[in-house]
């Protein structure tokens, strides 16, 4: 079997320049497989890493996924707020330990701007419980004060002390800018990986601030400045979401029902871990259309194996019944074809794996710092491992259909093959 695998490496590489397009394609595949598999994983693991410690999410009635969504990964538009009172309500409720208010609305540069409280700091959890640190200056204490996450403060070149002018959505147009009560920023937080990197933190009151003059969505002809606003009554009318914290898990059931009847608005309230499945459930056509997508091009390059290998059977039947002569069985020459499929294959599979490595580790931190995702090489996935095996498995399985082919012409042609 050592004379037969030589004999087949050297026969592949007299014919490497036909069979390296081959091998190129089945190479893509893999890598096209492989990147797609970490990347779905990470992409998951991201998203469940982005909040954790949070028992409840509460804001209106909506779809569990949009509020999720909006509230955790600011993605999307609340279609209604909740009263304030009904957050100083579900504070004030035994079973809450903390609660964060957060309101959305605003921007900057086109980063989502989050009014929140200095609970925030103190209760806020992702990944494995971690917590909020801030690599410079200090949280806001100030109504007009901001603290930014890593990705702004980064891609905008943002220092402690740097003057901020938010804007009012999202800041389309010029005219919605909020230059009127400019912002400073104290704090910078350190990188989480989470949405968090993304925004921009400002207190409850510098939310209202902002809006105290505004009318219908539109600023006053004659607005009040940073000072008056400050002098102002600013306790908050309304917030877009709450996140809740328990004293005991095991009360989560019972409050989510509570919330569910409370009596003065409608309001709903989610598990986050729950509302992730359906968000995955939601997203899985699409998954399994990539999928096939993949699949499909690695059956097409192992298609190119059978045609390349069938074509150069009718230039090597010379070269079959020499072999025949020199005492190789059919059976041989059936396991010859295979070998040489299973070499092209293997050595095709594992270029695609390097070339996913090393693809992978380049694209790390440019989708970290443009999509907030880091994609990881902690080592082969379960599911990666299924893949190459069924690649280097399916690459053998294509290379039986020329093996029987050569096992044919090399039984009825002898030492002279008919041309």
């Amino acid at each position: 079997m050592k004379g037969l695998g030589s004999l087949a490496w050297r026969s592949a590489w007299s014919r490497r320049y036909s069979l390296s397009w081959v091998a190129l394609s089945i190479a893509l595949a893999t890598f096209l497989m492989l990147s797609l598999e970490q990347m779905r994983h990470d992409v998951r693991r991201h998203f469940a890493q982005s909040v954790s410690g949070t028992d409840l999410i509460v804001g209106a009635r909506t779809s569990s996924t949009a509020l999720l969504l909006y509230s955790v990964f600011r993605i999307g538009n609340a279609t209604q707020n909740i009263r304030w009172s009904s957050v100083q309500a579900l504070s004030a409720d035994p079973a809450v330990a903390w609660v964060i208010p957060i309101s959305l609305g605003d921007s900057f540069r086109g980063y989502p701007v989050v009014a929140t409280s200095e609970a925030l700091f103190q209760h806020w959890r992702y990944g494995d419980q971690q917590g909020l640190e801030l690599a410079q200056g200090s949280p806001f204490r100030d109504v007009f004060d901001a603290v930014v996450g890593a990705e702004v403060a980064q891609r905008l070149g943002l220092q402690v002390g740097q003057p901020l002018t938010l804007s009012h959505g999202s800041g389309d147009f010029q005219a919605s800018d909020h230059d009127d009560k400019p912002f400073t920023t104290t704090g910078i937080l350190a990188r989480t990986g989470t949405p968090v990197d993304r925004s921009v933190h400002i207190s409850l009151q510098g939310m209202e601030a902002l809006h105290v003059d505004w009318v219908a969505g539109m600023p006053a002809r004659k607005g009040l400045s940073a000072d008056q606003a400050r002098a102002m009554d600013l306790q908050p009318k309304s917030v877009t979401a709450v996140l809740v914290g328990l004293k005991s898990r095991a009360a989560v059931f019972s409050m989510q029902r509570s919330i569910a009847a409370f009596q003065a608005e409608p309001l709903m309230a989610i598990l986050p871990g729950v509302a992730l499945d359906e968000l995955w459930q939601n997203l899985a056509t699409g998954e399994q259309a990539l999928e096939l997508m993949v699949w499909v091009v690695a059956i097409v390059s192992l298609l190119g194996l059978v045609a390349a290998i069938s074509a150069g059977l009718e230039q090597r039947r010379h070269e079959l019944a020499v072999l025949r002569s020199l005492g190789a069985g059919p059976a041989r020459v059936f396991v010859l074809l295979l070998t040489e499929g299973l070499i092209i294959t293997t050595t095709a599979t594992l270029a695609g794996v390097v070339l996913t490595v090393l693809i992978l580790l380049g694209l790390g931190d440019w989708t970290g710092q443009h999509y907030g995702i880091t994609v990881s090489l902690r080592g082969p996935l379960d599911s990666q491992l299924a893949m190459l095996a069924g690649v280097v498995l399916a690459g053998v399985a294509a290379s039986a259909l020329p093996g029987w082919r050569a096992y044919r012409l090399s039984s009825v042609d002898g030492l002279q093959p008919r041309q």
